[in-house]
């Protein structure tokens, strides 16, 4: 679960917050997709909940735990995938995943019996022993994606995770955030790819400016701007109408 209270971020030279006043709930079980226009503040709200920034005003909680009084214990319960991930270029695959390993202290049977199945599933197995420097995006996308998943986190955010990753990994990646909120855990992720949020996805927030201008299912956001329950207007184009892009 995530709860956001009345977040706002502001940068330095700008003259309108990044974030303004967020309000957001993200259940347990669900997949919730987090969409907006370029600059809209997708990656500033993730990097505020990961705990990568801190906000100027309001609280978040990851699984009950405020990011505020206890940072280190919320984020313990994240495994989280950046936008364009850059892991340590100078380490070989397999010396980055025991790194964040370590970091998450999982015990050494988890790894035994994760790690070998992991990099099964992402094509990975005989790529793991050489330098990340030597990877493509898509290969550093992947070696991210099976470190962020060796703990198996409670909370699972992901910022734009489709990018350069081939189709079968790509299916693979949809599967397991499937798989994860069967098990009752939250994945939150930010796409531009409309038409794999509106499969996915059991509710949708859409950022513009920093606000929040909707949130819900696809059918609540239908009706919120004036559609009947058997408008079958997509997702992109809900999209282009409440951000006016």
């Amino acid at each position: 679960m995530i709860w956001l209270g009345n977040v706002s971020k502001h940068y330095s030279g700008s003259d309108r917050p990044a974030v303004d006043q967020l309000q957001l709930t993200v259940e347990r079980g669900e997949i919730f997709g987090f969409l907006g226009p370029n600059g809209a503040g997708k990656t500033t709200t993730i990097k505020m909940i990961t705990g990568i920034l801190e906000p100027d005003a309001g609280d978040i909680e990851v699984e009950g735990i405020s990011l505020r009084k206890d940072p280190l214990s919320a984020k313990k319960k994240i495994g989280y995938v950046p936008d364009g991930a850059e892991p340590f270029p100078r380490l070989t695959g397999m010396e980055y995943i025991g790194f964040m390993a370590d970091i998450y202290e999982v015990d050494p049977e988890t790894r035994r019996r994760r790690i070998p199945e992991l990099l099964e599933k992402f094509g990975m197995e005989h790529a793991v022993g050489d330098l990340i420097d030597g990877y493509s995006r898509g290969m550093k996308q992947k070696i991210t994606l099976i470190a962020a998943l060796l703990h198996r986190p409670s909370v699972w955010i992901l910022d734009e995770p489709m990018v350069g990753l081939d189709p079968k990994s790509a299916s693979v990646l949809k599967e397991e955030m499937k798989t994860y909120s069967r098990e009752g855990r939250t994945v939150f992720f930010s796409t531009h790819v409309l038409e794999v949020a509106e499969r996915l996805c059991d509710r949708l927030a859409i950022l513009k400016d920093g606000r929040l201008v909707a949130k819900g299912k696809l059918e609540e956001l239908r009706r919120g701007t004036g559609g009947e329950v058997t408008d079958e207007r997509s997702l992109e184009n809900l999209f282009l109408e409440l951000t006016g892009t």
